[in-house]
């Protein structure tokens, strides 16, 4: 250690001089002085897995960021109305996946991009749950409007109507006619009188061989069902005869409340053993299950036409029936009412006149004809060159049904 007194007294002669002022100019004044480094970063902050680091939570920011954004606005066009002005219909093919149903949707207009739709559908989780079927996309149907309609497997429906009285070919032809059907008609025609009368609704994709199995399985059973609460003592031997006499009764007469009359009329007559004179049969006799054509007349001359179903040639029943009977004539002739007609003529109205005796008939039937002449006043009955007229109305002797 330094105790010079001298050396002391220097030192602190020297700190209690102070330091020369030194002039600076105005430039340096204004200058601003150096503030205080900042740290050096340590080597590790520099490393590239701290950059890497950076860059990666970056961009899970915006992605996160653009996928929130593209969430909300595709939400909003998965819900906001269609570009279809006017709807239309749609077939989802069995088996067909989501992206194929949105593809053929964004091609047909009826939604604005096939991407919303798949992931929409995904992300209400309905995936596997869109059904096959034909579908009625209304106008202007959202995205989610149509994919709860594909879910709700609601198909559009046909009707096929086979109305009472039409023959098996002439139904039959209604079914092959049926456009919303698939698949041939059967290789065998179905017996006469076998098939339902009815309204079938079905989806498309049915097959015309379903349509002929369901209507012959439905008459099978109504048949059934009536014959079992028939009236007793009938005289008709079995179902086959029960089907016949109830397919002229649905030729005869499309009122309802005189086929249960109608029907008694031509049991009455079996009985008896009276031939059944029923004009449809005669028309069934010339032209099968192809119908009558509608400019065709009956004559006097087809009365004596032999063929197998001319009941005013044959006794009995013809050998099938001549139509498909509906629930009401089958009903009819199960129970018919209890009269004592033997005879029915047309009272020009569109219904009938019923008699018990040939003499009260023929006053029926004088009357029918004096109101045809009336109506045809002033026109004549015959064609020009032609010998064989045909008959006044339609029926065989005037007297729908029943003659002498």
């Amino acid at each position: 250690m330094n105790t010079n007194p001298a050396d002391n007294g220097e030192l602190a002669q020297q700190q209690a001089t102070p330091s020369p002022i030194v002039p600076k100019t105005a430039s340096e004044a204004l200058r601003p002085e150096a503030g205080t480094p900042p740290p050096k970063r340590s080597r590790a902050s520099r490393g590239q897995f701290v950059v890497f680091m950076n860059f990666v939570i970056t961009s899970i920011m915006l992605v996160v960021l653009a996928a929130g954004v593209a969430l909300y606005f595709g939400k909003q066009e998965f819900n906001e109305p269609g570009p279809s002005a006017n709807g239309d219909t749609f077939p989802v093919k069995p088996n067909s996946g989501v992206q194929d149903i949105a593809d053929q949707l964004e091609r047909r207009g009826l939604i604005s991009d096939a991407r919303i739709f798949r992931l929409g559908v995904r992300a209400y989780g309905n995936d596997s749950a869109l059904k096959a079927g034909e579908y009625e996309i209304k106008p202007r149907a959202s995205m989610h409007d149509i994919m709860e309609l594909l879910k709700s497997g609601k198909s559009v429906m046909y009707s096929l109507t086979i109305p009472e009285g039409l023959t098996v070919e002439q139904a039959l032809q209604r079914i092959a006619d049926q456009g919303g059907l698939a698949g041939d008609m059967p290789a065998t025609v179905p017996p006469e009188g076998s098939l339902a009368t009815d309204t079938l609704r079905f989806t498309r994709g049915a097959t015309r061989q379903q349509m002929v199995d369901k209507l012959l399985a439905d008459q099978k059973k109504l048949v059934d069902e009536v014959w079992q609460r028939r009236a007793p003592d009938l005289p008709l031997a079995n179902a086959e005869d029960f089907v016949i006499l109830a397919s002229i009764v649905e030729k005869e007469t499309g009122k309802g409340d005189e086929r249960s009359r109608v029907a008694a009329v031509f049991l009455n007559r079996l009985a008896k053993g009276m031939r059944l004179q029923s004009d449809p049969t005669i028309i069934y006799g010339l032209f099968g299950g192809k119908g009558k054509p509608a400019d065709r007349p009956i004559y006097q001359s087809d009365i004596k036409k032999p063929t197998p179903y001319n009941t005013y040639m044959i006794n009995g029943l013809p050998p099938t029936p001549i139509a498909n009977p509906g629930r009401a004539s089958l009903e009819a002739v199960a129970n018919p009412s209890k009269t004592n007609d033997l005879y029915f003529v047309a009272d020009g109205t569109g219904g009938h006149v019923f008699a018990a005796t040939l003499a009260e008939h023929n006053e029926n039937v004088a009357r029918y004809r004096a109101l045809q002449k009336k109506q045809a006043e002033g026109d004549d009955a015959k064609v020009d060159g032609q010998t064989d007229a045909p008959v006044e109305g339609g029926d065989a002797d005037g007297d729908a049904g029943a003659a002498q």
